[in-house]
């Protein structure tokens, strides 16, 4: 085998790292000569330029983003894998009793035309609420700086959140209005994407990286090794015992967290493109058949390769 690989992996900081923290913990990179240096994202703009100007390798992010940068600002970012549906849950400041009550507020994004943005808008549109007429969309970033807005200003009335932050949202007097399955449907959230070339020009190393997420993946939902993923997780994320087992059991929840093999969800991107086109008037208003955005082949060739 070559040398030892540098990866620079670019994530927002939460719970859906799992599979790769799980991989660092057990090996599953070390195995296949590879290092990985994890870069936080404050928020999705960053996280998209750095990959287009080669700061960094790969992405773990909403697979919107990926559609956003072919689309919008025209690179060829590509999907390479999948990972999971966002465990996303529309959360609301205590003094919301209905979606009604958001308006005249702000609702609390990290972009306000990408990804779960997108989400939240559909939601409280489904509700007779438009965004620019009955309600503002805030910028904040990721979702740990929207669990601090809810404090800074009660104008913050509404975003969309996931763990382990619902939970500290949740210690904070906001609540949840319901789990995005539940309101909306399947919803591929992160995956991880590259730019197409560095892709491309880097398959050997890609097809080791997404064997040892795969196997970080598998690792997490075995149930034989629950008490090490809450121990990695407090350990990554500085999280209490409380809330770091609350995050594992909706990670390990099927339709809300993990993908099994962290497999990219065909019926969740349609949902993801169609939002796009509702909402952005994107492609006339008709979303477009999702391959152009897609190279799963490195992904079923590590899946070949990734330890049962």
């Amino acid at each position: 085998m070559n040398d030892p690989v540098t990866l620079r992996v670019n994530v927002f900081r939460s719970a859906t790292n799992i599979p790769i923290y799980m991989a660092e913990e057990k090996g599953a990179f070390a195995k296949r000569n590879l290092r990985i240096d994890l870069q936080f994202t404050p928020n999705s703009s960053e996280q998209r330029a750095g990959l287009a100007a080669g700061r960094s390798d790969i992405a773990h992010t909403a697979a919107d983003n990926a559609v956003a940068m072919v689309e919008v600002a025209k690179v060829d970012a590509v999907i390479v894998g999948g990972g999971d549906s966002g465990l996303l849950e529309l959360f609301v400041r205590p003094e919301i009793t209905t979606l009604a009550d958001v308006r005249g507020k702000a609702m609390v994004v990290d972009a306000p035309n990408t990804a779960y943005a997108l989400v939240a808008r559909k939601i409280l549109k489904n509700a007779g609420l438009i965004d620019g007429r009955d309600y503002r969309l805030v910028p904040i970033g990721g979702t740990e700086s929207r669990v601090n807005a809810f404090s800074q200003s009660p104008d913050n009335a509404v975003g969309m959140l996931n763990p382990p932050w619902t939970f500290v949202a949740q210690s904070k007097g906001a609540r949840s209005f319901g789990m995005v399955k539940d309101i909306y449907g399947p919803y591929q959230a992160i995956a991880p994407i590259a730019m197409r070339s560095w892709a491309q020009a880097n398959r050997g190393a890609l097809e080791r990286y997404l064997a040892a997420y795969i196997e970080g993946c598998r690792m997490t939902l075995d149930p034989g090794n629950r008490a090490e993923v809450i121990a990695v997780l407090r350990k990554r994320l500085n999280l209490t015992e409380d809330v770091a087992s609350r995050s594992y059991e909706g990670l390990i929840q099927s339709g809300y967290g993990l993908a099994r093999d962290c497999r990219f969800d065909m019926d969740g991107f349609r949902n993801a493109l169609a939002l796009r086109a509702e909402l952005e008037g994107q492609w006339g208003g008709v979303a477009p058949a999702p391959g152009k955005y897609l190279e799963l082949s490195y992904f079923e060739r590590a899946l070949s390769a990734a330890a049962q």
